[in-house]
């Protein structure tokens, strides 16, 4: 069937479905005609059909709540291309300087999901996210990550700005750290260029 006839039958938008299709995450076999026409083949995929996906969503503030919505509709939308059974929406505010998130414990230790979805890994922990991912694998649960860091340069970097934001909250306020992240970072790339 026809890439829109598809996007059509899981209820997603084209674009989505096209995005999907670009980056292999379809779970049947996708074909690109000379014609530029996608089709997807049906009852061909590779992906467990049905599987059973908890999704997580996060911000670290209540200001942000329009984009935790978006996010946990994107994660859906995303679950839905993969032909993944959403039995789990899980949105949290809650600061990411401490491990005090109530919702993304007790997912953690719920049972019933074969698959845990976030949109980036700092979505789920600003460290340590392979250390969670063995846990959860010998669990029997697979953690994908929609959105990875585009270079390692660019991971090394998004860990720095975490690791500086958390010392200067410590030492200045949460007001403050802000600032004096955007400072030490303006410094730290002005140095390097």
């Amino acid at each position: 069937m026809k890439l829109s006839d598809y996007a059509a039958h899981l209820g997603v938008p084209y674009k989505i479905a096209w995005r999907m299709g670009k980056r292999n995450d379809i779970p049947h076999r996708v074909e690109l005609l000379s014609a530029g026409t996608i089709i997807v083949h049906l009852g061909e995929g590779e992906a467990s059909p049905g599987a059973r996906a908890a999704i997580y969503a996060w911000v670290s503030s209540a200001e942000n709540k329009k984009t935790l919505d978006a996010q946990a509709e994107r994660l859906s939308q995303y679950a839905t291309v993969k032909g993944y059974q959403t039995v789990a929406v899980v949105k949290e505010v809650g600061s990411g300087l401490n491990d005090q998130r109530k919702k993304l414990d007790a997912l953690l230790r719920k049972e019933g999901y074969d698959i845990l979805i976030v949109e980036h890994s700092d979505r789920l922990a600003r460290f340590g996210v392979r250390y969670i991912d063995a846990l959860l694998e010998r669990s029997g649960i697979k953690l994908e990550i929609i959105n990875t860091a585009k270079s390692q340069r660019d991971e090394l970097m998004q860990d720095l700005v975490a690791i500086i934001t958390s010392f200067a909250a410590r030492l200045y306020g949460q007001r403050r750290a802000r600032r004096k992240t955007e400072k030490i970072v303006k410094e730290l790339q002005d140095a390097a260029s």
